[in-house]
């Protein structure tokens, strides 16, 4: 007679089951998993790399002769380490190269004193020493050109709002608590908010030209802001001071301050005293080449060799430190995992594609450039300041139309939050992936990365993948002193790289890489996010 099983007994035998069917359709290759930990922590070429990139090369800003370096000199070492095709393939028209050769700026009165300050990216230089007197101006809209109207005629401004400097009472040095990651793994339910407004996004682009123009209409001699944050340390925060596009290159030189050197300045002039500044400042504009290039290579792939996985990071830096933590970090990561794949011989089955960007700190512009062209692309559009801009991470742009190539693409892995080690991955909304990540992350958990998010992470070049459903993935790392001291500062060098996590990092990525090239399957995508619905035109208020 048929012997039946008790609901709870088969419940429990089911539940065991379930696992070890999931665990058999993603089963990790340890052997290989074993041998890429050994080949990253034991070999590691990741720092030699390191040096390579900040210390020989420098800072990369988009543009200048070091982007066109770091270029060449990414595509050779990959191309020494045995990637094929490894080249550098054009985007744009991006606009003028920009480089800062010299910077002195010190006071002569009330005292004699050097200070610290860098110019912003695409300002010229003074063209020689200028010597000028301070005047403070705080202007937040055009309502406040008035008071300054026939007031600033060869005159230094000393710009901007007081700036707060505070003692540093928490360490600028941070790892994720368990506390932290377990936050983190809690999905947010986004609330109901108004789409992005453009117009407001053009208005802000809007009022810095007209704030330019001001300043050149009224002669300045030179403008000086104080770094963001409270604080201080010597720690300068600086990017752009105008634009890079042919036409609208600012006429008046730039400056960004030490946070503590500026409010000495302000403190004096408040106090009716006459300062004076001596600046010196040598930038260069470059016009030969309107377009940028990004630094591509592959690891061919075996039986499912049209079908592709790739990794990246981008290429390009600000320009008063040596972009060490944004982003050679992760380019050098990227690196060092393609190079323990070829030094392991491994056969993967799909392509592994490497792409290192420029253009990311100006709006993902290599990633999204690269995106267009090959997988997927959103209408151009029309407004002023998107005139031959990529458009895919704008929704109200309209439908995304995909390339052949992008059903070939089976994920993008991206490494730009710092030096710090792995800790887990955003998995972008993307459920589907989290039981197959679970799997591949296990053999990491003794090296501290344990955590999956549903959550979306922004401002990485992930984001160009994701917009024409790529499965696209930024991995979550501990910040070390990211915000806090070299997110675009000129602390952003090599010193500030943390080797043993870097090794980490590079063995996770190489692992997650070769897991996705290997697997039978591509990994499972969500839906391209339809198009938002373009917004009535506000009517400015009297």
């Amino acid at each position: 007679m048929k012997r039946f099983v008790p609901l709870a007994c088969l419940l429990v035998v089911l539940s065991s089951v379930a696992p070890l069917r999931s665990q058999e359709k993603d089963k990790v290759d340890l052997e290989t998993i074993g041998r890429i930990r050994y080949e990253g922590f034991h070999n590691s070429k990741v720092m030699e790399f390191a040096s390579g990139l900040m210390d020989s090369i420098g800072e990369r800003l988009t543009g200048s002769p070091n982007m066109k370096r770091a270029n060449e000199w990414t595509r050779d070492q990959l191309t020494a380490m045995g990637l094929s095709n490894a080249h550098l393939e054009p985007w744009g028209p991006f606009g003028r190269g920009w480089a800062n050769q010299y910077v002195n700026v010190r006071m002569t009165a009330p005292d004699v004193v050097t200070l610290l300050a860098y110019p912003k990216a695409w300002t010229p230089g003074t063209n020689g020493v200028v010597q000028g007197k301070c005047i403070r101006a705080t202007i937040a809209d055009k309502k406040d050109f008035e008071k300054y109207k026939g007031k600033l005629a060869g005159m230094i401004v000393i710009l901007g709002a007081d700036a707060e400097v505070k003692p540093i009472t928490e360490p600028p040095y941070k790892r994720l608590s368990d506390d932290d990651l377990a936050k983190l793994s809690d999905y947010q339910i986004p609330g109901d908010h108004p789409a992005f407004r453009f117009a407001d996004f053009v208005k802000r682009q809007q009022f810095v030209k007209d704030l330019n123009q001001f300043f050149a209409d009224e002669k300045v001699l030179a403008v000086i802001d104080h770094s963001r944050g409270t604080s201080g340390g010597g720690t300068v925060f600086v990017q752009s001071g105008g634009s890079y596009k042919p036409g609208e290159t600012t006429t008046v030189p730039q400056l960004t301050m030490a946070s503590e050197h500026w409010t000495r300045i302000a403190r004096l002039l408040q106090q009716k005293k006459d300062v004076s500044l001596e600046l010196n400042v040598a930038n260069t504009f470059y016009d030969d080449d309107p377009m940028q290039y990004d630094t591509i290579a592959e690891i061919p792939g075996a039986d499912r060799k049209d079908e592709v996985v790739m990794l990246g990071a981008h290429l390009d830096s600000w320009h008063a430190g040596t972009g060490a933590t944004d982003n050679g970090a992760g380019t050098i990561v990227m690196m060092e995992a393609v190079r323990i794949l070829k030094a392991l011989d491994i056969k993967p089955r799909r392509t592994i594609r490497i792409g290192l960007w420029s253009g990311e700190e100006e709006g993902l512009l290599g990633s999204q450039g690269y995106v267009e062209r090959h997988f997927g692309s959103r209408p151009h559009m029309d407004e002023p300041g998107m005139k031959d801009m990529p458009t895919l991470l704008r929704r109200e742009a309209g439908e995304v139309t995909v390339k052949p190539d992008q059903a070939r693409i089976s994920a993008y892995f991206n490494v730009d939050n710092g030096t710090g080690k792995i800790r887990g991955v955003h998995l972008q909304e993307n459920e589907a992936v989290s039981p197959i990540f679970e799997a591949w992350m296990k053999p990491f958990k003794d090296l501290g990365m344990n955590t999956l998010t549903m959550r979306n992470t922004g401002g990485t070049d992930h984001l160009s993948f994701d917009a024409v459903g790529i499965p696209g993935f930024q991995f979550i790392q501990d910040p070390i002193e990211y915000e806090s001291r070299t997110h675009h500062s000129n602390m952003d060098v090599y010193d500030r790289l943390q080797p043993e996590d870097l090794k980490q990092a590079a063995v996770i990525v190489a692992a997650f890489v070769y897991d996705a090239a290997m697997r039978d399957q591509m990994l499972p995508r969500k839906p391209i996010e339809k198009p938002l619905p373009k917004e009535p035109e506000k009517k400015d208020e009297e």
